[in-house]
């Protein structure tokens, strides 16, 4: 049996795809109309879409005042999907408008309506709201509810934003949990970008709950005379990771100070440079002093500068030819540019040395003397 002509253009589906139809081709009027006519006559979830289609299409005719009035009566039906796109809509529309306070109360409309495809963004909006309005525990809340949803596209966004939080509450392991449900729901091949903050967040935490056990290894006057210093070098070693220079050089000095464990402490701090036993080497202070400073590479800036100094002045003279100096005195300026041969950067520094010839030379056609020169002579 067909549906009269009569009757098919009085059917509220029908009218709606011709309203859809108007909208799509720019016929914004003739789709309102349809909308609006659909709205008096149709049944509840007809007349959630057509106020929907009619808030879209007055808003692209920039009737804001009537997409949202629309929107309204859309979200009125309690429509479960067509109610919460309307309000999504309306959210969004507050939103551009800088009205914060609708905007708030538009998407808590969106979570009380539980439609899954809407409620992530609309907890992650609110998030956002309350965390820029400085209520960190509301906004916590709700990023943990985007990250309950188990949603791939802004579950991820809102772990990330939690965790930084967290870290800051130094809450480590509460970041952890939330990095950790994330991460089982983002696609390492297909958002590699996500993975790596993510990650990279999730290494933090470690970080910071290493910091933590370290931390809570205090000594006593019955010390693990092994354990402690080792807790002491580790959490030394570690807060610079997190930018806590200052901090680990008062570890270090509290840990140096303590007079059961002070030597202990020491030779961890020395254990990388120092001799076993051995000669007590003149600079082995100034290094023990960086690294608990957390300045070696400036130091080694300082030693290397010196020495680039030191050889070319030596290198410079012996080049000069042995004319004027004793013979003993030449012999031992050959001696020492070749000692940078035994060491892994001797030929860089001879190519510095080389470098600065050349130009007091005239340039870089000038000739240099070769790898080897000293042994030449």
């Amino acid at each position: 049996m067909t549906t009269p002509p009569e009757e098919a253009a009085t059917d509220p589906s029908t009218r709606l795809d011709e309203a859809r139809r108007h909208a799509e081709g720019g016929r914004l009027d003739e789709a309102a109309t349809l909308f609006r006519q659909v709205m008096e006559a149709g049944a509840t979830a007809e007349r959630a879409q057509a106020a929907l289609g009619l808030a879209v299409v007055l808003e692209s005719g920039g009737d804001l005042d009537g997409a949202r009035e629309a929107d309204r009566a859309a979200i009125a039906t309690k429509d479960p999907e067509y109610g919460a796109r309307a309000a999504y809509h309306l959210a969004l529309s507050w939103e551009r408008s800088g009205d914060r306070d609708r905007a708030r109360e538009a998407w808590r409309t969106v979570v009380d309506f539980a439609n899954p495809a809407y409620l992530p963004p609309a907890c992650l909006a609110l998030a956002q709201l309350a965390d820029e309005e400085g209520d960190a525990a509301q906004a916590c809340e709700w990023w943990e509810r985007v990250i309950a949803t188990g949603d791939p596209r802004y579950g991820p966004a809102a772990a990330h934003d939690l965790a930084l939080r967290l870290l800051d509450w130094g809450e480590p392991a509460r970041a952890q949990r939330a990095l950790d449900a994330a991460l089982d729901v983002v696609d390492r091949r297909r958002d590699r970008q996500t993975h790596a903050r993510l990650a990279v967040s999730l290494g933090i935490a470690h970080l910071e709950q290493a910091i933590a056990a370290f931390g809570s290894v205090t000594p006593t006057e019955d010390s693990d005379p092994e354990v402690v210093p080792l807790a002491i070098e580790l959490l030394a070693r570690t807060l610079p990771l997190r930018g806590r220079d200052e901090t680990a050089q008062e570890v270090w000095r509290r840990g140096l100070d303590d007079p059961a464990l002070g030597e202990h402490v020491r030779a961890r701090l020395r254990r990388t440079f120092g001799t076993d036993g051995g000669e007590h080497l003149w600079w082995e202070d100034d290094i023990e002093a960086a690294l608990r400073a957390g300045a070696l590479p400036l130091l080694t800036g300082e030693a290397f500068g010196a020495l680039d100094h030191m050889y070319a002045v030596a290198a410079m003279r012996y080049a000069e030819g042995p004319e004027g100096l004793p013979a003993e005195l030449y012999d031992l300026l050959g001696q020492l540019v070749r000692v940078p041969e035994d060491y892994a950067w001797g030929e860089a520094l001879k190519e510095s040395f080389a470098e600065r010839l050349r130009q007091v030379m005239g340039g870089s056609d000038a000739p240099v003397p070769p790898p080897r020169w000293p042994a030449d002579e």
